[in-house]
Parts: structure tokens; sequence; C-alpha cells
């Protein structure tokens, strides 16, 4: 092993003399170099191998590369390249080689290899590296499809990106992307190759043996990819994605054509049709000169656009009358009301159409629970706060046993200072079954907190206890604890923590918060706060090691502490704690005795 690595550290002595007789490189970085090459080398020809190792050589070589291209352009130096730079890739790619050979499963290993490829324009060798990655990773439609863009795009083979396509198809004959894609890259060559026609042509250049196919430079390549995929691939989704393609290039008219009657044919029904249909009338705006267009003719001409989608959702929630279908519809008047744009007088009808629209799906019983939240939302931002709590009730009523939607009905209602907040917490603790109900409750407690008189307030608060599952009614302990102690005092809270300590679960919290109440107090007693953490060990005692540790820390810091105890709690701790925590434990604890914790 010795050998082979001084073998590999004497190779790199020719680029090393040159670094240094150019200036690039002092003799002391040289020697620095040599020996962290040394080391580097050492550890990727161990016998154990790791990925790591490889990954760090790797970076080493790639910032030496980018410190030789800094020191070259400092000192304007450009010469002895194939010397230098060369040599460095070579093993850089070397490296990349033998962790992809030895961790073929990694792809984000394979990934660096192809952006290092990119970034030092080393083609040649990147149409490698895509060819090994594809042979063990065919079962990534992704990876396919950046070979082909590669090739597309940066070696301007159209052959070679629609081989990679067909090779891509027969793994993944239903794969959508990959079938746009390949529809997207034959639209390209078109009209790459139209582009050419036409420059010959005016320059009244003889074409020669250029032959350039009628077929291909009216997309019919891409016409056939299209019906290929449509009989395979079912769905609104791949005809809309391949139509929105088809519509950035000016030659597809009769493509388009073809996509969009198959897609009413085939799916008339489906929501998305419709509203892929409604939103084309926006782009089918005027085609009159702009140039002595006024502000007002263009929030006129956007009305009118505006009308004739909402013309077309109107006539799609009569033919297809489904929830989906007026979700898409107002999706888009909320869109569109969102929209900035400085004409109050658009900005009033996109909050009317989007009002009423909210209205009318609401009156159809179709309007999903989360959509509720957005009318009403819409609502209190346009100070339409009765007819905001109208909406909250009948989403109450329709909903009746969601917390969200009464949770937004009182949110409103306490929003608004209404007198009937109280009568509605009742009616919803009344509807909702106790299992979810915290956030009603939390709710609850802190209008209280805020509205009414102490007295009620820590009634609400034991009545919660009661009312929510064993597992919710933690959080209210800590929130009990808490008001408590801001508005009772010490003593006060000490009753309450005792009382509440008789009703399991608790949290790790709710004992921390008590020993942070009694360590702010003026008489910080240790034998409470021993009391405190007895307590939270007989509940968390096998499942948390900082417990422990904070326990030990008392005893050292405190004024009554007893440094004694430690090596009591340090037993009881080993006997107590579960699988890893003990390691984690004892490591903490020899970190704490020597101070350095």
């Amino acid at each position: 092993m010795a050998e082979r690595i001084e073998q590999r550290l004497e190779d790199r002595v020719p680029e090393l003399e040159q670094l240094e007789r150019v200036g690039l490189f002092t003799r002391r970085e040289i020697r620095a170099v040599l020996r962290k090459a040394s080391a580097l080398e050492y550890k990727i020809q161990r016998r154990a191998l790791r990925k790591e190792d490889f990954i760090n050589y790797i970076q080493y070589e790639i910032n030496l590369l980018e410190l030789i291209k800094k020191r070259r352009a400092r000192i304007g130096y450009s010469f002895k390249k194939d010397e230098i730079e060369n040599s460095i890739l070579h093993r850089v790619h070397s490296l990349f080689n033998r962790a992809t050979g030895k961790w073929k499963e990694d792809v984000q290993l394979w990934l660096s290899h192809v952006a290092f490829c990119k970034q030092w324009n080393a083609k040649h060798q990147l149409s490698k590296v895509f060819s090994s990655m594809l042979a063990i990773h065919p079962n990534k439609p992704a990876l396919w499809i950046m070979a082909a863009k590669w090739e597309m795009e940066t070696q301007l083979s159209s052959e070679s990106a629609r081989h990679l396509f067909l090779r891509a198809l027969r793994f993944h004959p239903e794969c959508p992307k990959l079938y746009q894609e390949y529809f997207r890259m034959e639209l390209m060559h078109a009209e790459k190759q139209r582009k050419e026609k036409k420059e010959f042509e005016q320059a009244k250049m003889d074409l020669g043996e250029f032959n350039y196919s009628e077929e291909i430079l009216s997309g019919e390549m891409a016409r056939i990819i299209y019906r290929d995929a449509a009989q395979k691939i079912k769905g609104v989704e791949f005809h809309v994605a391949v139509l929105s393609i088809a519509k950035l290039f000016d030659f597809t008219q009769d493509l388009q054509k073809e996509i969009l009657e198959s897609l009413q044919t085939k799916y008339a029904d489906d929501p998305l049709t419709w509203d892929y249909m409604a939103r084309r009338e926006l782009e089918l705006g005027s085609l009159q000169s702009t140039e002595h267009t006024t502000k007002q003719m263009k929030v006129s001409e956007m009305t009118q656009r505006e009308e004739r989608c909402c013309a077309v959702f109107e006539e799609a929630v009569r033919a297809v009358p489904t929830e989906d279908m007026w979700k898409c519809y107002i999706t888009f008047c909320l869109e569109r009301y969102n929209r900035k744009t400085n004409s109050e007088e658009l900005k009033q009808k996109r909050l009317e159409r989007t009002l009423s629209v909210f209205h009318k799906t609401h009156e159809s019983s179709l309007l999903p629970e989360a959509l509720y939240k957005q009318w009403v939302q819409l609502l209190l931002e346009s100070n339409l706060f009765e007819t905001a709590t109208e909406v909250a009730e009948a989403a109450t009523k329709r909903f009746s046993l969601s917390v969200e939607m009464w949770q937004m009905r009182l949110q409103v209602l306490i929003q608004l200072k209404s007198d009937a907040v109280t009568q509605c917490f009742e009616e919803a603790v009344k509807h909702v079954k106790s299992k979810g109900t915290l956030p009603l409750w939390s709710l609850w407690v802190e209008w209280s907190e805020g509205t009414n008189n102490k007295e009620d307030t820590e009634a609400l608060y034991r009545r919660s206890l009661h009312a929510t599952t064993p597992a919710e009614s933690v959080t209210m302990k800590e929130k009990y604890l808490d008001w408590t102690y801001r508005n009772g005092g010490y003593k006060k809270v000490k009753r309450v923590f005792t009382s509440l300590c008789e009703n399991r679960p608790f949290s790790l919290d709710f004992f921390r918060k008590m020993i942070q109440i009694e360590k702010e107090q003026e008489s910080c007693r240790m034998l409470h706060l021993r009391e405190y953490y007895e307590r939270a060990l007989r509940e968390f005692g096998s499942t948390n090691s900082d417990l422990w540790l904070d326990y030990v820390k008392e005893e050292l810091s405190h004024p009554q502490g007893k440094p004694e105890n430690c090596g009591s709690i340090h037993w009881r701790a080993m006997k107590m704690l579960q699988g890893d925590l003990v390691e984690d434990f004892v490591s903490k604890y020899t970190l704490l005795q020597t101070g350095h914790l």
C-alpha cells in the first residue's frame, strides 16, 4: 500500500514543480499540499473504505483547482494548463470513478460528478458518466431527462437526445414527465430547424445537402409522441401540461387544436378540463394595437376577460355540479381578487364576484370546510362583520363536529367583542367530542383571562381538566399552573401543583415550570426543589437523562445543596435509564465533573 501511495505522490511532482516555477505557489505551500495529499491518499487506500474520505479528497482537489484559478487571474498567467489543471482534473475524475464504483447506489455522488464535469467543461467525460449512471439507475426518470437535456442543449445533438428518451420510455412506458420532456425536445428541434431554414433563405444560400423535412418542421414528431402518450397516460393533468408546452411555440396551432379537442372529448366532465377552458379566456384577449391604450381601456378589457372566464365557470358548475368544480371556481376568483391593481373599480368587482360565488357554493351545500375559513376572513377584511358572523354560524351548523369550524366562529365573536361568546363556547363543547377539543378549551380560558374574574377563570380551568382527554389535559395543567402563579402567587401555585399531581398524566414541562417558579423565590428552598425533582423522576426518570443531570447540578450549585448526594443520584440514574441514554448520561456526567459542562 505504501508503495502505491508513494507512486501517486511522485505522479504529482511535475504539476507541483510547474506551480512553483511559474510563481503560482511557494515552496512552503507545495510542501503543505504534499503533506495533505499524503494523508488523504492513506485514507482512501485502507481496507475498510469510507465514502466521507473520498468526498473530502475530491473537495480538497476542487478547492485546489479554484485556488489556482484565482491566482492565475491575480497575476495574469494563463499558460501551462495542460501540465497543471488537466493533471488535477484527471485525478478528480479518477476519484469520482472509484467512489461511484464502490457506492453505486448513491445518486447524489453521481450527480456531484455530473456537476463537476459541467463546471470544468469536461464534455467527453460527462458523456461517459451519464452512460454509466443510467446503466446503474435506469429506474429514475429524472436522470434520463437530465442526460437528454444535456445532449440537446449543450451538445446540440437532437439525435442523441431522442435516442435517450426512447431508451427511457422502454423502462418507463407510462411516465408523464418523460413524455412531456420528449414532446418539448421535438418541438425545440423543429423550431431550431425552422430558424436555420429561414436564415438560409434570407441569405439566399443554396441548401445543397441540407434537407429539411416538412413533417419535422411542422412538429409532426411531437404529434406522434402526444398520440402515443395519450393512449397510455390517463388524466387531464397530462393533456393540460402538454398543451401548455405546445403554446410556447408559434407553429403548433393545429397541434394545440387537436390536444384541446381530445381534452374536451375524453374529459368533458372533469373539473380540471373546465378550469383550463375558463382560464384560457384570460389569454384570448384583444388583438388590437396596444400603443394608444389608456388605463381605463386596459381595466375595461381585463374586466371583460374575467367575465368571459366566469361565464365558462358558470356553465361548468351547471354541467358538473360537484364540490371540486365549485372549488376550482372559487380558487380562480380568489386568485384574481388577490392580484394587485390600481383600479378600485376592478378590485371592487372582483370582491363582489368572489363573495357571490362563495354564497352560491354555500347555497348548493358544496362548500368545503377549509373554504369557509377563507370566506369569513374575506368578509372580515371587507368590514362585513354581520355577514361574517352569519357565515361562521352556518359553517358550525353544517360541520357541527368540526373543532376548526367552532374555533373559527368563536374567534370571530371574540374579535367583534360579542356577548354571545360564552353561549357559543357552551354550544361548541356540547357538540364536539372530548377528543381534539384542546384548541377550544385553550381559546376559552385565554378569553376568560382577559374578560372574566379570577374565580370564573379558575373554575373554567378545573372544568377543562375533566372535559379534555388525559393526553390533552397535560397542556391545560401547564396553562393552569402558569396562570395561577401570575394571578395567585407562590402559595396558591404550590397548592394547585400538589392537587394537580394527584391525577396523571403529566408533562416534563409541568415539573420544570414548578422548579423554575421555586427558583424565582427569594427564599428558594432545596427541600422543595428535591421534592419536585423526585416527582419528575418518578414519571420521566427512565426516558430523560438531562433531568438527572439538572438534579445533580442543583445539588452542587444550590446553597442548601448536598454534593454528597450526587453519587446516589448517579447510581439511581444508571439503574433507571434505558438503552443509549445510559451512555449519554455517563458522558455528560463526566464532562460535568471535569468542569466542561
